[in-house]
């Protein structure tokens, strides 16, 4: 599976949530791959909402969202997030940039989720280091 999402910003989710804690690179590239699997998932459920409202364009609020952040605010660029949401959806449908922002908003959330117990798990093995075990420990835990 080709990565849409750069890691650099993945990889700052993942620094501001670890504290005193280092970053392998390659923690960043398996919660990248997670992040776009999951986004990809999130768009097929909205396009699924659109189309029971007669709609070929994703909204916000086909993502549970009722209000948008602004998209400064988010580390996640608009612009992959946009690629992540089409992977897996028709060409048919559209995604609106309330709906890009959204779902950056919602991937970011979740990263910031994955990104905190990954510290947590490293933490506990008594690492300096978050590793893709980690990511990948916390999704055999709660997935």
């Amino acid at each position: 599976m080709n990565v849409e999402l750069p890691f650099a910003p993945v990889d700052t989710i993942i620094r501001r949530n670890a504290g005193n804690l280092r970053v392998s690179a390659d923690a960043s590239k398996q919660l990248a791959t997670r992040i776009q699997e999951h986004g990809s998932e999130l768009a097929i459920d909205a396009a699924e909402e659109a189309t029971a409202d007669g709609r070929k364009t994703l909204m916000a609020q086909d993502f549970g969202v009722e209000a948008v952040v602004d998209k400064d605010d988010l580390e996640l660029p608009v612009a992959p997030v946009d690629r992540i949401a089409r992977l897996e959806i028709d060409d048919r449908y559209r995604v609106s940039m309330d709906a890009r922002v959204a779902l950056a908003d919602i991937l970011e959330d979740y990263a910031d989720n994955v990104a905190r117990a990954a510290a947590t798990l490293a933490h506990h093995a008594d690492r300096r280091t978050i590793t893709d075990d980690d990511i990948e420990t916390y999704f055999s835990l709660f997935e």
